[in-house]
């Protein structure tokens, strides 16, 4: 990039700043290793900024994680419109997964999921986003197995969801190679016994 596209593009505000250095930090060191003292530093602003935008820490982790709810439920959703077929529609969960983490900060696995580890607290403004993330889920998978079958979809998206979560883990604990691709083959082949693909061909008497 030279000089002159540099300066054409638009530096991030004070607070789109404040928010992708929580995104950042929080992901790669977690939510109690990361001082607010380091935060500033990595967004270059003055501590009196952060308070005005989030009230202070609790409210950052708070404003940070929804940010990231809301371009996971956009970059979910393309991923979704640019499958073919329900069964791909239903399995894009993991197309999306890998799709987010090229576009933005990629985080140690699931990030909401760390979060309510660390800040277990009900009372924590943090809490809202969470359980808006698992209605997310829960929600937008039930419909996409309905496309798929008719018998216990969500039974079917439940299944879903927790190779889903699985997949999560793998990618936190590393050193499991490939665990979103093998994550959609284990789901791919559980929406196959859903509606019965799997089963072997019947054969008339004497072929």
């Amino acid at each position: 990039m030279d000089q002159e596209t540099a300066e054409a593009v638009p530096r991030p505000s004070a607070r789109e700043r404040l928010l992708d250095a929580a995104d950042e930090l929080f992901s790669r060191d977690g939510i109690a290793r990361t001082s607010v003292d380091q935060v500033l530093h990595h967004a270059h602003v003055a501590p009196g900024t952060l308070y005005a935008h989030f009230g202070g820490k609790d409210g950052l982790i708070a404003a940070a994680l929804q940010r990231r709810l809301d371009r996971w439920e956009q970059v979910w959703q393309e991923a979704v419109d640019a499958a073919a077929t329900p069964v791909e529609k239903l399995l894009a969960l993991f197309d999306a997964v890998a799709a987010y983490r090229d576009r933005y900060t990629p985080g140690r696995g699931c990030a909401f999921l760390a979060t309510s580890t660390e800040l277990p607290d009900l009372d924590h403004p943090v809490r809202a986003v969470i359980e808006a993330e698992t209605t997310l889920l829960l929600t937008r998978l039930n419909q996409l197995a309905e496309a798929v079958t008719t018998e216990a979809p969500a039974a079917l998206a439940g299944n879903v969801l927790l190779v889903y979560d699985g997949a999560m883990a793998g990618l936190q604990r590393g050193g499991t190679p490939e665990p979103l691709g093998h994550g959609k083959t284990l789901a791919r082949r559980l929406i196959q016994n859903a509606i019965g693909t799997e089963q072997a061909p019947v054969h008339p008497a004497g072929s």
